[in-house]
């Protein structure tokens, strides 16, 4: 599995985040300048399976690319975090068709395969320090 550079702008996110968890997100990958985790993207609808809050901070931070790894839902199951809460690829595409988004942390998707590690230098992804946050 490999992870290819896509245009944050391009993917469509599917939760809300939590404002608070982006700040120290972002704050953690500036001291470490470095973008360490890939996104996982379906890789026909291009909506954001995991990494809303890594999306976040790249919109942010205006990144000109971040890296992603590209699935679909052969190998990738889906559920919800929360208690009776019932999810599925159906109402996640109709969520990402619509516009609309999940509340924060409402799917979870558990994926067979390890993620590829990555270390590329912020300034790789199109970071400019004099024109973030």
């Amino acid at each position: 599995m490999r992870y290819y550079l896509l245009q944050p702008n391009n993917l469509t996110p599917t939760e809300e985040v939590d404002c608070r968890h982006v700040l120290q997100l972002e704050e953690e990958i500036l001291q470490a300048k470095f973008w360490k985790a890939p996104i996982a993207v379906h890789k026909e609808a291009l909506f954001v399976m995991d990494g809303h809050h890594r999306l976040a901070v790249a919109k942010r931070l205006q990144l000109r690319v971040l890296p992603a790894i590209l699935l679909d839902y052969h190998g990738v199951r889906v559920d919800a975090w929360r208690p009776g809460e019932i999810v599925t690829p159906e109402i996640i595409f109709a969520m990402a068709r619509s516009g609309r988004k999940f509340p924060a942390k409402t799917t979870k998707h558990v994926f067979d395969a390890q993620f590829p590690e990555c270390k590329i230098p912020l300034r790789d992804l199109g970071y400019d320090r004099d024109k973030g946050p």
